[in-house]
C-alpha cells in the first residue's frame, strides 16, 4: 500500500469527468452547448473593466511579495464596509480573513470546527460537502431535500440529528438550484441552533453554521437573500460565512474569497490557512480592495451583470414551461438567484427513435448529451439519490442567441421520444 487510505478513498468529482467529455466532443468540432460549467465565459461575462485596470496598476506598483497571513487591510476595510452597505452584517475587518478563493476558507471551516468521527449535517444536493466531509474524517449526516421547498433544508429536517452534531452546512442561494432559503426557514433552524447551544451549555463545544454566501449578490426579481445574523443576531457566535469575489463579480480566476466568524474561530481558521500557503494574490487582494469601494462603479456592475443572468435565465425557463404545456415531461423551477436553473427530465421509460429503452436516470443524461448536443449536470452528482430527475443548468457560458438553439434542439430530441 503506497498511499495513506485518504488518498486511496478519495474520488474525482462526476462533474469533472463530464466535463472533460463534453470538451472531447467540442474539440471533435461538434456544436455542442456545455450548460454544466459553474464558471463564465470571460468573452461573455467579463470581470469588471474597473476591477481589470486596478489588478494591472497592482503589478505595475510592485505589490508581489507575499501578502500576509490574514490578508490585506485595504481588501479587509472594503470587504467589512461592503457587508454593512450591502448586507446590512457588521464584521469589523479583524474579523474577516482572506483566502485564495472559497475553497481554502471552507477547508479551513471544517478542520477548525470538527474533530474526526464528528457528525456534519448537511442537505442534498449541495456542492463539495460530501467531500469536505470526507476529508476531514468527519460523519456525514445527509439531508435529502425536496423540489416542493426548493430542494432546502428544514429545521424539522435538522432536528432529529442536532444532539450530536457538531457542523450544519448551509449554502444560500445554493449551488445547484439556484433557490434561495426563505426568511422564515432560516429563521427556524437559527432558533434550533440556539435552543441546541442552550441545552449544550459552556461545559460541551457548540454546533456551529457554516454558510456559504457566495452567489448572494445575484438574486433576481422579487427574491430576498437572508443570512443567520440578520434573521436571529444571536447566531453571530456561531456562524462562519464564506464570500468572495469569484460569483458576484465574474472572478473565477481572480482567486479572492473572504472568511468572516467570531475572533476565537477565525484566528485558528487563519493559521491553518496559513500553514497551507492558501492566500489570495497580494495584487488582486489590493485590487479587489479598491474596486469594491468605488460604490457607484460596483452597483452599476452588479445591476447589469444581474440582468444579462436573468435574461437568459427567464428565457430557459420559459422555454421548459412551454415544453410542458405541449406534453413533454419536462419542468423547471422558476429562478430566484445564481446563475443556475433548476430544470427536470421525467424522461425514464421512453422509448428512442431507434427502439432504445431509457432505462435510468443514466440512460436519459446520455441521451440529452448524445442527441440534443446539451450538457446538464444531474443532482446526483451533488449527492442526491440516482432516481432524482433534476439537473443544473448554468448559464454562466451562454450567449443569448443561443438559449432558443438549445431549447429549439431539446423539443428535437423530445420528440424523437416515445412512451
Amino acid at each position: 500500500m503506497r498511499l495513506s487510505k485518504l488518498a486511496q478513498g478519495i474520488e474525482t468529482s462526476p462533474i469533472i469527468t463530464l466535463a472533460a467529455a463534453i470538451n472531447e466532443k467540442i474539440q471533435r468540432g461538434e456544436r455542442f452547448f456545455n450548460l454544466t460549467i459553474g464558471d463564465f465565459n470571460p468573452h461573455i461575462f467579463p470581470i469588471p473593466e474597473e476591477l481589470t485596470e486596478e489588478v494591472i496598476k497592482a503589478y505595475r506598483d510592485g505589490h508581489t511579495n507575499y501578502p500576509g497571513a490574514v490578508g490585506q487591510p485595504v481588501l479587509r476595510e472594503a470587504v467589512s464596509e461592503f457587508l454593512k452597505t450591502y448586507g446590512q452584517m457588521n464584521y469589523p475587518p479583524e474579523n474577516i480573513l482572506i483566502g485564495s478563493g472559497g475553497r481554502p476558507l471552507i477547508y479551513a471551516t471544517y478542520k477548525t470546527i470538527v474533530n474526526p468521527g464528528e457528525k456534519v449535517i448537511f442537505p442534498v444536493p449541495s456542492w463539495n460537502n460530501d467531500y469536505y466531509t470526507y476529508l476531514t474524517g468527519a460523519e456525514p449526516v445527509i439531508l435529502e431535500t425536496e423540489a416542493e421547498n426548493y430542494f432546502m433544508p428544514t429545521a424539522a429536517a435538522i432536528e432529529p440529528h442536532i444532539q450530536d452534531a457538531a457542523l450544519i452546512s448551509l449554502c444560500s442561494p445554493l449551488n445547484p438550484t439556484g433557490t434561495v432559503l426563505s426568511q422564515s426557514d432560516l429563521s427556524e433552524i437559527c432558533d434550533l441552533v440556539i435552543r441546541e447551544n442552550r441545552r449544550r451549555g459552556s461545559h460541551q463545544k457548540p454546533v456551529y453554521v457554516f454558510f456559504d454566501q457566495i452567489y448572494w449578490l445575484l438574486t433576481h426579481g422579487e427574491t430576498q437573500h437572508h443570512t443567520p445574523v440578520t434573521v436571529n443576531p444571536e447566531m453571530a457566535e456561531y456562524t462562519i460565512f464564506m464570500d468572495g469575489m469569484s460569483k458576484a463579480f465574474a472572478g473565477t480566476g481572480i482567486r479572492v474569497g473572504w472568511a468572516f466568524a467570531p475572533s476565537d474561530v477565525l484566528s485558528k481558521m487563519r493559521t491553518i490557512v496559513a500553514h497551507m500557503g492558501a492566500w489570495a494574490p497580494k495584487p488582486e487582494q489590493i485590487a479587489s480592495g479598491n474596486y469594491l469601494k468605488q460604490t457607484e462603479v460596483v452597483e452599476k456592475f452588479l445591476n447589469h451583470f444581474r440582468k444579462e443572468l436573468q435574461k437568459r435565465l427567464e428565457g430557459f425557463y420559459q422555454g421548459f414551461v412551454s415544453l410542458r404545456e405541449k406534453g413533454h415531461k419536462v419542468n423547471a423551477i422558476a429562478p430566484q438567484a445564481a446563475m443556475y436553473l433548476t430544470v427536470q427530465l421525467d424522461l425514464v421509460g421512453a422509448t428512442t427513435s431507434d427502439g432504445t429503452r431509457l432505462e435510468s436516470n443514466e440512460a436519459v443524461h446520455r441521451y440529452i448529451l448524445d442527441e440534443a448536443k446539451i450538457g446538464l449536470v444531474p443532482f446526483s452528482y451533488f449527492g442526491a439519490s440516482r432516481e432524482s430527475n433534476w439537473y443544473r443548468l448554468s448559464v454562466g457560458t451562454c450567449a443569448l442567441e443561443e438559449v432558443s438553439e438549445i431549447l429549439t434542439n431539446l423539443e428535437n430530441a423530445l420528440n424523437k421520444l416515445q412512451y
